[in-house]
């Protein structure tokens, strides 16, 4: 991947997962929702394994998922960290607007 590419869905994923987080924390009325949900967002973007597995042959199915986390590259690492700060700034966005008297919903 090219460095360009990096910096675009790095930020793409900042942005995106900024609003929806701020979305999610606005209607919901809590503050660091996306940021609890995101791991499991990330969990099934790289996932192979289907849902259901993990309660039928939960071993295996853990084991897969520590073998997907151990080959992340670092691009792959640095983009879904970026989601990640997203979601934080989300919960920290939704937290000041609280503090400074704003009542969304």
């Amino acid at each position: 991947m090219y460095l360009p590419q990096l910096f675009i869905s790095m930020l793409l994923f900042i942005v995106l997962f900024f609003g929806i987080g701020f979305l999610l924390n606005m209607l919901l009325r809590s503050t660091w929702i996306m940021a609890v949900i995101y791991p499991v967002v990330v969990i099934m973007i790289i996932d192979h394994v289907k849902f259901f597995k993990y309660f039928s042959s939960p071993g295996k199915s853990f084991a897969e998922l520590g073998q997907d986390f151990i080959h992340l590259q670092a691009v792959d690492i640095c983009i879904l960290v970026s989601g990640m700060i997203g979601a934080i700034f989300a919960g920290m966005a939704i937290k000041m607007l609280r503090v400074r008297g704003y009542q969304m919903f």
